[in-house]
């Protein structure tokens, strides 16, 4: 770009050009192989092959759907992006809402396959860009558009975008089109948390799907809107009322992929901290017991739950019945969590929602909004739990949820966390290390094409 930076794209741009450290690089390998384990585990879902099928209509390329067949570039990340979000253990960034991974992770991949890049670190460093521009816009789009709008799905074209024009080494002027032209096409509507299905994980291949246009068309000289976000019926004007626009340049320290976090559990992250909460408090009853008996363990006959507005409105479900809305259900999710001592996929599927136990235990969970808790939010995700059992009565907060960077993950954690969803999604062992092996030398020792040869797939 040449000339006055007016735009705030513009400006945003200039910030992705700077350069990508090697403890950068390590960071973007954990989160890929968060988002790998999460792409395994999800591709086995009935839906996700709905996509996968659609996605192979268009015809065979040099993309891997994981799991699937391979496709070309837009389809890969259409179908890609469903498989790492529908088992709602993708990674999140707190302030701007939003999931990252399901949205860079698949647009990238399906791009350096597309392009035929090898370089690992030239991955790395468009998923590094990619985070950045994604959480930027995101932060500042503000609550206003929560209320109505999945931010993954309207926000993360940008994401997609940056990482392609990254992998392309797009100029500035290319690399704004891009993002204009993401911009222009986000979509995501929060009716889809109303009712049944697998819209909201669709968002996030829509967004992978859409970056991956929007990077190729501008490299082939398709100009985008400069002004997509602060501009007269741009996207702030149009769906953000109380963005502030200037919040995409604010100052940091580094690259915000340090600030995401990864979540542990398999439910909605506005549960994590309550589960964290109950996991706590088990432990502190242990022995424990979930049922009035008139001698033994101590017996828990009552949990409030308060925690912040957004956790009640989203996840207030006394009474699920499917799978998504167990994921979505604060009373499930600390039923689960002490019963069982862990809140991991399989206590969200069928045979958990109708559970005796469960169901009688989640009857005792009642749920209600802490100003407090609310005034931290979004910089803090927290919970607190009040509990009565034998007659003593029980508070633990959780004032930060596993897996934020106040309370990190250990690498371990996350490579325990890819194995046990690489087993879920039905990898051998012996095939779940090769490629758990692969992303983690990956721009070391291990290029793209090995990483593309470990993904799990069918046979062209």
């Amino acid at each position: 770009m040449s000339g006055h930076l007016s735009s705030i794209t513009e400006r945003l741009v200039e910030r992705l050009g700077r350069p990508v450290s090697a403890g950068d690089r390590a960071r973007a390998r954990l989160h890929l192989l968060d988002w790998v384990g999460c792409a395994v585990a999800g591709a086995r879902e009935a839906d996700v092959a709905r996509v996968a099928a659609l996605a192979e209509t268009e015809g065979q390329g040099p993309c891997r759907i994981v799991g699937g067949g391979r496709v070309g570039p837009q389809a890969a990340a259409f179908a890609n992006g469903p498989a790492g979000a529908i088992l709602e253990m993708d990674d999140v960034d707190r302030r701007a809402l939003l999931h990252p991974g399901p949205v860079v992770m698949p647009a990238a991949l399906a791009l350096v396959q597309h392009l035929d890049v090898t370089d690992g670190e030239v991955l790395l460093d468009a998923v590094v860009r990619g985070y950045e521009a994604m959480i930027r816009i995101g932060r500042a789009a503000g609550p206003s558009h929560y209320r109505f709008f999945h931010p993954t799905g309207t926000i993360g074209g940008f994401g997609a975008a940056a990482a392609g024009a990254s992998l392309m080494r797009l100029d500035g002027e290319r690399t704004a089109w891009a993002l204009g032209l993401a911009g222009q096409q986000g979509a995501g509507l929060w009716r889809a948390r109303h009712e049944p299905g697998s819209v909201k994980a669709l968002h996030d291949g829509r967004a992978a799907a859409n970056g991956v246009a929007a990077a190729l068309l501008a490299r082939d000289g398709f100009r985008g809107p400069l002004r997509v976000l602060e501009g007269e019926q741009g996207l702030f004007p149009a769906m953000a009322p109380d963005a502030d626009p200037e919040a995409v340049l604010a100052p940091a320290d580094g690259w915000l992929i340090h600030e995401v976090s990864f979540k542990p559990h398999a439910a909605c992250r506005h549960a994590h901290p309550t589960i964290d909460a109950a996991l706590a408090l088990r432990a502190r009853l242990l022995p424990f017991s979930a049922h009035p008996r008139e001698s033994g363990d101590p017996v828990l006959r009552t949990i409030r739950v308060e925690t912040y507005r957004d956790s009640v409105l989203f996840c207030d479900k006394p009474s699920p019945t499917t799978v998504p809305e167990a994921k979505f259900s604060l009373q499930h999710s600390v039923a689960v969590a002490l019963i069982h001592g862990d809140a991991g996929l399989a206590r969200f599927e069928p045979a958990a929602l109708t559970d005796p136990g469960v169901a009688a235990l989640r009857a005792r969970v009642s749920v209600a909004v802490a100003d407090d808790l609310t005034a931290a939010y979004p910089a803090r995700f927290g919970a607190r739990l009040i509990a009565t059992a034998g007659g003593v009565e029980h508070r633990i907060e959780a004032l930060d949820a596993l897996g934020d960077p106040e309370n990190p993950l250990s690498p371990d954690a996350v490579r325990d966390k890819a194995r046990a969803l690489m087993a879920w999604g039905g990898m051998t062992p012996d095939a779940a290390e090769a490629l758990i092996i692969a992303v983690e030398g990956l721009g070391l020792t291990f290029t793209v094409a090995d990483l593309s040869i470990a993904l799990p797939g069918r046979a062209a």
